[in-house]
This record gives C-alpha cells, sequence and structure tokens, in this order.
C-alpha cells in the first residue's frame, strides 16, 4: 500500500489546531485524521490545506478551516443511523468528514460548477454514502426528508423555514446566522414543531445565496468600513455562550480573555481591553473580524490601536508576533495584500499605534486579526479602530 505524504501532517493539525482549540469528541477527531483535506482544495492551495485556516475553492467560496468542521460536527451529535441535509457542499470536504460517521449524507450546492466538482471527487474517492445535487439549499431537499441532522455551512439571515420544516421532531441543525459580517453559531434542537436554539460562538461564513441573500434586511455599509466592538466594552449576553473566547463583534477567539480593567491597571479606553496568552510556540492565539469595504467608495483607511506586550518570544513560523493585520480580498476573495501594525515583542506599556493604509480598488471585504500569532507571552490590546480616508 503507498504511504500517504499527508498522512502525519493530518495528524500534527488535528493535535496541535484542533483538539488543543476545543473539539473533543474521538470519533470527530478519527474522521478528520483520515480525511484528505488536500483532495478538496484546489491546485493553488495545496501547500495550506493542511493549515487550519478558511480557503478559497473559486466562485467567492470557501474550504472552512478544519477546527470549525469539527466544532460543527461535534455539534451535530453524528449517530451511525442519521440521515444527514447538508447546505453548502462546497468542494465536498464537510460531506466527506460526516461519511464515516453517518448513515448517508445529502448535499445541496447552488453553484454548479463547484457541485459538480465535488461529486466527482466525492465518488473518486469512494463516498458512497454521499448524494449530491445542483439547487438552492433554501429549499431543502424535501424528496429526501424528514432528516436528523441538517448541517448548514453558507449564512442565511434568518432560518430557513423549509429547513425547519424538513428536521425531524427531536432533530438537530447546527447553523450560522445573522448579519453578513456578524454572524452566531447556533445548535438548533426542534423540539413540539419549533427550534430551541444554544448558542455556540461568533463566527463567519460566505453566504447563503439564492432566495435566502434575495431577502437580506439588512445590508453591510462597505462605503464606511468600522470595527465593531474595537474598545471591548460589549460582553456576552443573553444566548451568547458564557466563554472567555467570546468576544462580541469578533469570532474564532483562541485563547483570549476580555479583562476590565481596574483603578491600578485601568483599561487605555473605557472599562475593558482583551489579553491573549499563550505557553506554546505556533498555539493559535487571536481574534479575527470580516468587514465589508468597497475600494471604489474608500481609497484609504487608518488602522489603529493600543498594544501592551509581556515576555513575546517569536513563533515557529516567520510572522510569529503579535500584531494588528488586515487582508483586503476582491469579489472572488483573492487576496489583494496584508497589512500590518507592529510586530510587538519583548516587554513594553500601553502604546498608541497606527497607520495609514491605501486600500486596492477592487477590495470588497477584509479580514481584520489581532493576537499573539503562533508567539509566546502575553499581550493586550484596546481601541482598534478603522477611519476612512478620501473618496
Amino acid at each position: 500500500m503507498a504511504t500517504d505524504p499527508y498522512q502525519q501532517a493530518r495528524e500534527r493539525l488535528v493535535a496541535e489546531r484542533v483538539a488543543t482549540a476545543g473539539v473533543e469528541d474521538t470519533r470527530v477527531l478519527d474522521a478528520l485524521r483520515e480525511t484528505p483535506r488536500h483532495e478538496f482544495v484546489p491546485r493553488s492551495q495545496l501547500n495550506r490545506a493542511y493549515y487550519d485556516m478558511a480557503l478559497p475553492i473559486g466562485y467567492s467560496q470557501t474550504i472552512s478551516s478544519p477546527f470549525i468542521v469539527g466544532l460543527m460536527t461535534e455539534a451535530l451529535s453524528p449517530e451511525p443511523s442519521d440521515k444527514v441535509l447538508e447546505i453548502g457542499t462546497g468542494s465536498g470536504y464537510q460531506a466527506a468528514v460526516l461519511s464515516p460517521l453517518v448513515e448517508h449524507v445529502y448535499s445541496i450546492e447552488i453553484v454548479r460548477e463547484l457541485g459538480e466538482r465535488a461529486a466527482d471527487t466525492l465518488a473518486r474517492l469512494d463516498y458512497e454514502n454521499v448524494s449530491t445535487r445542483v439547487g438552492d439549499g433554501f429549499l431543502g431537499w424535501p424528496d429526501a426528508a424528514p432528516f436528523d441532522k441538517i448541517i448548514v455551512t453558507c449564512s442565511p439571515e434568518s432560518v430557513p423555514q423549509p429547513l425547519v420544516d424538513q428536521l425531524r421532531e427531536g432533530g438537530v441543525m447546527v447553523i450560522p446566522v445573522g448579519e453578513r459580517y456578524q454572524q452566531t453559531l447556533y445548535r438548533l434542537i426542534k423540539k413540539d414543531g419549533k427550534l430551541v436554539r444554544e448558542a455556540l460562538r461568533p463566527t463567519l461564513f460566505v453566504p447563503m445565496t439564492g432566495e435566502a441573500e434575495d431577502g437580506r434586511q439588512v445590508k453591510p455599509d462597505a462605503t464606511n468600513p468600522v470595527a465593531i466592538n474595537g474598545d471591548f466594552e460589549l460582553v456576552p449576553e443573553g444566548d451568547q455562550l458564557d466563554s472567555d473566547d467570546v468576544v462580541p463583534g469578533w469570532y474564532y477567539g483562541r485563547q483570549v480573555t476580555l479583562i476590565k480593567g481596574h483603578s491600578s491597571d485601568p483599561a487605555p479606553s473605557g472599562e475593558r481591553y482583551v489579553r491573549f496568552h499563550n505557553e506554546t510556540p505556533g498555539r493559535n492565539s487571536h481574534l479575527l473580524q470580516g468587514i465589508a469595504i468597497d475600494g471604489s467608495e474608500v481609497s484609504q483607511i487608518r488602522l489603529s490601536g493600543s498594544v501592551r506586550s509581556e515576555g513575546i518570544e517569536k513563533g515557529p513560523t516567520s510572522d510569529g508576533m503579535p500584531a494588528i493585520a488586515i487582508t483586503f480580498y476582491d469579489e472572488i476573495r483573492k487576496d489583494l495584500g496584508t497589512f500590518w501594525l507592529g510586530p510587538f515583542r519583548g516587554t513594553r506599556d500601553w502604546r498608541s499605534h497606527s497607520r495609514l493604509l491605501r486600500v486596492p480598488l477592487t477590495t470588497h471585504e477584509a479580514i481584520l486579526r489581532i493576537g499573539l500569532f503562533g508567539a509566546t507571552g502575553e499581550v493586550d490590546y484596546d481601541n482598534i479602530k478603522l477611519e476612512k480616508y478620501g473618496r
């Protein structure tokens, strides 16, 4: 039997990135270890196939990070007898991870080229219990309903009623819901025909297109980009998960704590700031935020923030140092470049940092990142801002 050249990379990914971030179900972890993610990414992304990050797969779509796939799969509580509906086939990776855990997966993709490519990949790799079709996931798959579980890998503004109708009583749905760049991942259980919801964490998925997007009520303002909760005064409340890693307005928090300042150690702005702490070189410790930004309307932005560091030691990668970073993307999610404030080294008290950046003309959206980025030590951030200049 031929040796799998990617097996060690998968083992390392699961051990160092997925299990350490909170996924505990051994069946899910085993499925991630055995699923060849490199088969589900474009050739141009092969060198990043086993990074814990979302990757572009064309047509403005992405393959989710392995941690998010693991988190959503675990939240689904898959059983060997389950019939599962997936909305948003994408490249087929999520369906492949689910395949050994359930009886059958039905997966729908609205982009024909992606749906057909995923079907070919899944067939070539002998995922015999996965059925695919091209169509609008908002409408579900009524002739295969009811489903024990439904997993949605794109974000509508609210839960589509056809999916509620096609979920059996007592069934579970895992779905990201909310505004385009401010979403929450929910685990929903159908009881007496209604959904009981549990918030898992803030997240960011591509939008559910088709009927769901046509009916979206809240549109992002791409002409006036701002950082939401950049002063960290908002705190989790209501049905938001009570966890240190949850910071309203931001998503994918790793090894981060919301701190309330006091008289002997006040926050630079307001009452609160965020702290990242990491003792394992290379381990993730960060917060991210998606932002709508139209490069034809915004020519420059000023990126700023306050930072305090203690005992910072560089991580194993070339950019493994604390920073405030923003990456611009065009409409098809092509990377247009990353710009930094930092890196922040050693031990320093609170200091303000600022930089004026030119926005590429074709920019459609951006990802703002703060954290340790694999470095060890402790770093605090506050008063993260974006201010529009020009046009």
